[in-house]
């Protein structure tokens, strides 16, 4: 993801920027946006009398390629109303959802200015760059990204005649990759290219700030406690099924003893016993998470505020899991036997 400098209004040599970062075999599609304050109205032509203003807000104005956002981010997937922008079918605009009354009632304080009256079809003016222009509603965006449900896009043609670029340097350049690609190797591609004098080079995660970074690392930090009570809580079951075991079988033990065998081939048996409950049991866990739970969260993600939740469970960190959990059992399930078969072998048999 590259956006302007702080010092400056667009990017510079973006072109040059966009061919390189093209040429990166990771590279999948590419977005080139512009971005302009300006504003938009609503009621212009009806609030004519004294007292009377249309609903005006501030807003930041995107100029975009359908095509390329589409590839890019899916722009279109995120339509809550309405249809999406067409390449060449300039005098239409997407509106994020915060903007208008109608999609924001219920929803909270969210903006203390919206459109009141606005749908899709309707009219409304955007001023920018001191250029006026009446538009129509094509579509209403929503989105779990807090900028894009404020923003008001439209063709980049447009919006490049209306702010008078007549070059083509832009304002954000967002950068698609292949699945398990590294974005930090396109990143660190494009400074040492020297582009890092031109625009802010960040991947995904760095432009987010540390918000959504800090809920993983809390959400990582409970998955590991509710992990360890999980194998706590294992390793103490397994202990009393086979301390039970071992208790109502004393006699049978005390005569595996008397007839000759050894008291390391019952502890053995016991261990086995430990681990076959401990592999059945993670063999049953596995099916449920991989073969239920992560497909259907894949399908119905946890509809947080801020973001899609999904199910992550790494096979590496699994297995690592499930080893712990066998090496628990295995120690769980010697002691209670150890603790049986270390009583004298007649009071064993006799029940004493």
């Amino acid at each position: 993801f590259l956006r302007d400098l702080t010092t400056k209004n667009y990017i510079e040599q973006s072109d040059e920027i966009i061919r390189t970062a093209r040429s990166f075999p990771s590279v999948t599609a590419l977005s080139a946006r512009y971005i302009e304050g300006g504003r938009v109205e609503a009621h212009y032509k009806t609030a004519v009398g004294p007292g009377q203003n249309p609903d005006s807000i501030g807003v930041q104005i995107v100029g975009i390629d359908p095509v390329d956002e589409n590839a890019v981010t899916g722009i279109g997937e995120l339509l809550l109303s309405g249809k999406d922008l067409k390449e060449g079918e300039e005098g239409s605009v997407l509106l994020g959802k915060n903007l208008v009354e109608k999609y924001t009632v219920g929803a909270g304080p969210i903006s203390t200015v919206v459109l009141h009256g606005v749908d899709v079809g309707d009219k409304v003016r955007i001023i920018v760059n001191g250029f006026s222009k009446e538009v129509t509603v094509r579509g209403i965006l929503q989105s779990k990204i807090g900028d894009v449900s404020t923003r008001v896009f439209m063709l980049d043609t447009e919006l490049r005649r209306l702010i008078g670029r007549t070059d083509r340097n832009v304002d954000e350049i967002a950068i698609k990759l292949t699945p398990g690609s590294s974005p930090e190797e396109v990143r660190d591609g494009l400074k040492a290219a020297g582009f890092g004098a031109f625009a802010r080079v960040e991947t995904s995660r760095e432009s987010q700030g540390t918000f959504l970074g800090d809920i993983e690392t809390t959400f990582a930090l409970l998955s590991n406690v509710i992990g360890g009570i999980g194998l706590l809580v294992a390793s103490i079951t397994v202990f009393i099924v086979i301390f039970i075991n071992a208790v109502t079988r004393r006699k049978y033990i005390g005569v595996l003893k008397g007839i000759g065998i050894s008291a390391s081939a019952i502890e053995i048996s016991y261990v086995l016993q430990s681990i076959f409950y401990a592999t059945v049991g993670s063999a049953f866990g596995l099916m449920i998470v991989y073969g239920i739970l992560k497909p259907y969260f894949d399908i119905h993600p946890i509809n947080f505020p801020f973001s899609d939740g999904l199910l992550l469970v790494p096979v590496s960190g699994t297995m690592i899991r499930v080893a712990i959990l066998i090496i628990v059992t295995i120690i769980a399930g010697y002691f209670p036997a150890r603790m049986i078969i270390s009583k004298n072998t007649l009071d064993s048999i006799l029940g004493r």
